[in-house]
């Protein structure tokens, strides 16, 4: 007897729950009575909308993902220069309301750093998705080589200055390389 079909937009909902449970108390003890007890819901029916942690996890990295895109991702679009992109990621993703998603989101992804194989959908996707995006952003005219390398640098300082950011809370400093970066990033080269 086959079990009951799974109902996809019950499961979006209750992910989008567990997401918002987790960028509150974070994943590495991320058990199933815990949040089924905060979502009002059985363990069993977290487990039959996502079928074990393992892909509970990955569900999580998924839609992480997609809601950091989806905050900067737009407007990076619609921008033909790259340094307008790059200060609209840099103010979208430092704005301090957004620092406990990026706290969970630089956990999951040490966390997909050493199991690369269970989270090869996370990694495959969190630079080529912005790097898609930063690279439209030059226009087309841009040579790909020169827009990938400038893109490459644009998501690595980012990162690196948020992670920094986050890890010291210092945000008078950090702005003030970040300034630094994106002033660089407006004047011409050479």
């Amino acid at each position: 007897m086959a079990g009951r079909p799974v109902d996809h937009d019950r499961r979006a909902e209750l992910l989008e729950e567990v997401v918002d449970y987790t960028v509150e108390h974070g994943f590495s003890d991320l058990t199933w009575r815990p949040v089924a007890a905060a979502l009002g819901v059985s363990t069993n029916t977290l487990v039959h909308r996502f079928g074990s942690k393992e892909q509970l996890l990955v569900a999580i990295l998924g839609r992480l993902r997609e809601r950091i895109l989806e905050a900067t991702g737009e407007l990076l679009g619609e921008q033909h220069d790259l340094a307008t992109a790059a200060r609209v990621a840099w103010t979208r993703t430092s704005a301090p309301e957004r620092a406990p998603e990026f706290k969970l989101f630089f956990a999951v992804y040490g966390r997909a750093l050493q199991a690369p194989g269970q989270f090869a959908g996370f990694l495959d996707r969190v630079v080529a998705d912005w790097m898609a995006r930063l690279c439209e952003a030059q226009g087309p005219d841009t040579d790909p080589a020169t827009a990938h390398r400038r893109a490459t640098l644009v998501i690595a300082t980012i990162r690196g200055l948020l992670l920094d950011l986050l890890a010291t809370g210092d945000r008078d400093r950090v702005q003030d390389a970040a300034e630094s970066f994106l002033a660089a990033l407006e004047s011409p080269p050479g």
